[in-house]
């Protein structure tokens, strides 16, 4: 196993330690490769495919194949196929592992990053490494956010986040609220609204804001990095992509819209031990609520070194922290590099991480 160290606290010293092996950590562990460094990727999945592996059956990427490419490997299409499901996002993955022989190590949970003079030291269950530098790779699907709400204590229903939805065979002759206007919301409605044995109630802050049916994830990766280098320059910022809307109408999603399926209600006010009920007065009976509410960054891994930061974000210059220049944040959004947490958009960020690293190293 690569860079463990014994009891006796004696072992191999590494360039970089990566913790994640996702999207992010593949495409840092490609261009750390291309800088002659010596490191390792730590996975905490006993399988390749990082937070893809676990996605509801009918998810779909924003764009076709070939604009959700990492770095050196352009991503296969499928024949008649527009938007890649998860389960191709899995096989490309754990093939761009292979053929890129990066050394990931798995199922290794790090349990936390420790400064240990010159170098900082990466604790886990498997082991302990000590490295010159750290990518905290470990994205936002494994710490998703529920937030507090009247009355969600008494709700006698099935509460779920998006993270534990599979599929609407789950809810058949059920009655579904899903909360949430952003992609997963919209994604997951669709595909109940579809199904007649389903009565779907979805819930959202604010209307539906659809990005035009031509704009996909390439056209967002561009939004956003004109974003970033608007604001670098001290111009006035564009929005990126948050002034396009919050709703990628891939293709089920459209068709669901389309045909009048749908319709958004207006958040509601609190829950109630059988549904859920408006200010007006109004209620829906509940078999079932989705909080598809979105994520926090997955970084309880970095307490130890007491960094500072807001609203759970590390501060930081480009990926480094500034409080830990040893340490590299890749892929938990645009606060780490343009559209960083997606599989187009970590290429960039990833590439500046391991030449920033590389100099630090030499």
């Amino acid at each position: 196993m690569p860079g463990v160290r014994d009891a006796s606290g004696e072992g191999h010293v590494l360039d970089v330690v990566v913790i994640g092996g996702g999207q992010a950590g593949l495409a840092a562990g490609y261009h750390l490769r291309r800088q002659n460094l010596d490191f390792v990727v730590l996975d905490a999945q006993a399988t390749p495919g990082g937070a893809w592996q676990h996605a509801w059956d009918s998810l779909r990427l924003f764009s076709p194949a070939a604009f959700s490419s990492l770095p050196g490997r352009p991503m296969p299409g499928r024949p008649g196929e527009g938007y890649p499901d998860a389960a191709h996002v899995v096989a490309y993955l754990s093939e761009y592992e292979k053929r890129y022989e990066l050394p990931v190590v798995r199922p290794v949970r790090v349990s936390g990053v420790h400064r240990d003079g010159a170098r900082l030291r990466v604790e886990s269950d498997s082991g302990v490494w000590t490295a010159c530098a750290v990518i905290s790779a470990t994205g936002t699907w494994w710490r998703p956010f529920l937030p507090a709400f009247p009355g969600r204590a008494d709700f006698a229903g099935r509460q779920l986040h998006t993270v534990g939805y599979r599929g609407p065979a789950d809810f058949a002759g059920q009655r579904v609220v899903v909360v949430g206007g952003g992609n997963s919301g919209a994604q997951i409605a669709a595909d109940l609204a579809v199904r007649d044995d389903i009565a779907l109630t979805w819930a959202t802050r604010r209307p539906p804001r659809y990005l035009a049916d031509d704009i996909d994830g390439r056209a967002l990766f561009d939004a956003a990095t004109a974003r970033r280098r608007a604001l670098d320059a001290g111009r006035t910022d564009t929005g990126g992509v948050a002034s396009l809307g919050d709703i990628v109408a891939v293709p089920p999603v459209r068709e669901a819209r389309d045909a009048g399926l749908l319709t958004a209600s207006p958040l509601f006010a609190r829950m109630e031990r059988d549904g859920v009920a408006w200010a007006d007065g109004s209620r829906a009976e509940a078999d079932a609520v989705i909080w598809c509410t979105g994520f926090r960054p997955a970084l309880a891994h970095l307490a130890p070194l007491r960094l500072r930061g807001t609203r759970g974000h590390i501060a930081t210059d480009g990926t480094r922290a500034v409080d830990e220049p040893r340490l590299h944040l890749l892929g938990y959004g645009d606060w780490t590099g343009p559209a960083s947490a997606t599989l187009i958009g970590v290429g960039r960020p990833a590439r500046e991480a391991a030449r920033e690293i590389a100099g630090l190293v030499r």
